[in-house]
């Protein structure tokens, strides 16, 4: 609460010994402000803390896992820019699916294939809006990495598009996926996220499970 709006409420006497005493205190080293969405930060209309709760709720149980699992949280206040946005897309491969994807760093580990049991940290975005991630929370990585099997998207348990967009990468890699709708909640959307809408993920390859014989762990067929 501002200094000033307390004073009127004072006799001018308490008044005139507060404002001295404030004066005479070495003045605080000001912190810095926190990241806070705007009313005009999404072009569809206002964005609150309820509009992302709302999300939250719903990308809970569809969002990244589909069938639950992975730590995935929201973030209510988040607008951070996607930095996709500062690489041409011209510069992202292209794939036969439509996924597009840029390798921000290319890891030195195991990689990833049909079938590796993947740990990854994520994020994701609309319209350079966080909506669902994996780094919120604590811990030395911040926040819990989720974990699931590639090529395990077409049961349900996995958004299509990030399985398909961490297979062929390397432990210790960072890749930006960006994701078209039929990849990610295709023509029905999920509460604000409307229908057919293109979302962005910063992925990082953490792990790749190993077995006690040293091998990665595969999926049994069948």
């Amino acid at each position: 609460m501002e200094l000033s709006s307390l004073l009127p409420s004072l006799s001018p006497r308490r008044a005139l010994r507060l404002s001295f005493s404030t004066a005479s205190k070495t003045p605080r080293r000001p912190r810095p402000a926190a990241f806070a969405c705007r009313a005009d930060a999404s072009p569809e209309g206002p964005i609150t803390r309820r509009w992302f709760a709302s999300l939250a709720a719903a990308t809970a149980a569809v969002g990244i896992s589909v069938a639950g699992g992975g730590g995935a949280g929201a973030v209510s206040t988040s607008r951070r820019v996607f930095r996709s946005s500062k690489i041409p897309e011209s510069d992202f491969i292209t794939l036969p699916n439509g996924i597009k994807y840029y390798d921000i760093k290319v890891g030195g580990g195991a990689k990833a294939v049909k079938g590796s049991r993947v740990a990854v940290h994520y994020v994701a975005k609309w319209k350079g809006i966080t909506f669902m991630t994996s780094r919120q929370g604590l811990g030395v990585t911040g926040g819990t990495p989720y974990g699931f099997d590639v090529g395990n998207s077409e049961r349900g348990n996995v958004l299509k598009g990030l399985d398909l967009g961490v297979e062929g990468m390397k432990v210790g890699g960072q890749r930006l996926v960006i994701v078209p709708p039929e990849l990610a909640y295709g023509k029905k959307g999920v509460q604000e996220i409307p229908p057919n809408a293109t979302i962005e993920l910063d992925v990082e390859l953490l792990s790749i499970k190993q077995s006690p014989f040293g091998s990665p762990v595969k999926i049994v067929e069948g």
